[in-house]
């Protein structure tokens, strides 16, 4: 991000009822996924929206890209829970760190499924779109590495 795109994250400033927007849109979000709610989540993303797993590289875009994400994410790990660790909610957006579980039963990115429960942590941030008022997507840093035979 450019340094003046940055600077003018610092000095957004928003009051209590933006507030309270952001953390009901982030609420209803956690909601839909753990009821595996496709158009629930979708519903809470900008048109332009982006996922990136910042690791690994990989983007999927708008709309049709983040049902996409799910979907793949939802196959690989159909029992995937997110517990919640810590939050911060500002006029920037969310960002949350979660202990996370799963059985890898359908491949994910290039890894083959391992059958396994994993167990990794993820901080998610959810960058706020004030114009459309809604996510611009979600960043995704893990420390969840897949390798064969990897346990996490």
């Amino acid at each position: 991000m450019h340094h003046d795109a940055v600077v003018e994250l610092l000095r957004r400033d928003f009051g209590a009822d933006e507030y309270e927007e952001i953390r009901e849109l982030w609420k209803r979000h956690s909601i839909a996924e753990d009821e595996r709610d496709l158009p629930g989540l979708i519903s809470t993303l900008a048109e332009d929206c982006v996922y990136e797993l910042v690791e690994t590289g990989d983007r999927w875009e708008g709309h049709e890209g983040a049902a996409r994400f799910y979907t793949e994410l939802l196959t690989a790990f159909p029992d995937i829970h997110f517990d919640l660790t810590n939050i911060v909610i500002g006029p920037q957006g969310v960002c949350e760190e979660a202990s996370v579980t799963g059985t890898h039963e359908a491949k994910w990115l290039q890894h083959e499924p391992t059958g396994e429960r994993l167990a990794w942590r993820n901080a998610i941030f959810f960058p706020w779109d004030s114009a459309a008022r809604k996510f611009k997507g979600e960043m995704v840093y893990t420390d969840l590495a897949i390798s064969p035979g990897s346990s996490g």
